[in-house]
């Protein structure tokens, strides 16, 4: 029953951040929450240290919990970061491509399409970041793997949080188009649309949207 409860309210939390009803910096009061889902205050703060775990909310002593707000100056960074060394990757990528790789890579982007039809959102994301770390991972390095998933990770929640649905389905199809090109072994073309797709993500998150309702129950309704 209380394990029940709590992914309820996890559940619940990660679905309003994620569709921009809890935007970041908001207060996430325990008794309101525990009001809200008619609950106790302690398995509001056992949802709560899950949703810390996860990086969607920030827990500080004697502040309480909020939601997540990440910096818009390290997601700029990050980006710029990941251009330059993903289009490294993408021209050893194309040195060493096989068939079985590119089979993978394919096989990748249709679980992308799939979580994006399905309004997966959390799904999209992970998997929208994974095709990058996949890259690294078939051609067996597992430095550039763990270096390029530490990056990711980094701006992960930002995706999450600031991505439309169109945008991450646009994402997917130029990892589609990469593909294309790495399976065509045009090192040049591929080179390109990686950079691009970097491009493309970054100035695709809305970090000025207007401010949604503070509201806890207006944003959980």
């Amino acid at each position: 029953m209380e394990s029940s409860a709590t992914h309820a309210i996890v559940q619940a939390l990660t679905k309003a951040i994620v569709e921009h009803k809890l935007h970041p910096g908001t207060k996430l009061a325990e008794q309101k929450l525990a009001d809200h889902f008619g609950v106790s205050r302690t398995l509001v703060r056992q949802a709560l240290f899950q949703l810390s775990q996860n990086g969607l909310i920030r827990l500080e002593p004697a502040r309480g919990a909020s939601v997540a707000a990440p910096s818009v100056t390290e997601a700029r960074e990050v980006f710029s970061v990941r251009r330059m060394l993903e289009a490294e990757m993408t021209r050893a990528f194309v040195r060493e491509v096989t068939p079985a790789r590119i089979k993978s890579l394919k096989a990748h982007v249709a679980l992308e399409k799939s979580a994006l039809h399905q309004g997966d959102v959390p799904g999209r994301t992970e998997l929208l970041g994974d095709f990058h770390v996949h890259m690294a991972e078939l051609m067996g390095n597992k430095v550039l793997a763990q270096l390029l998933g530490e990056l990711i990770s980094r701006c992960a929640l930002i995706t999450l949080m600031y991505q439309s649905a169109s945008a991450a389905a646009h994402s997917s199809d130029e990892h589609l188009a990469i593909v294309k090109a790495l399976a065509a072994k045009d090192e040049a073309l591929a080179v390109q649309l990686m950079s691009d797709h970097l491009l493309h993500v970054e100035q695709s998150l809305t970090f000025d949207r207007p401010l949604p309702s503070n509201d806890i129950a207006m944003a959980l309704s």
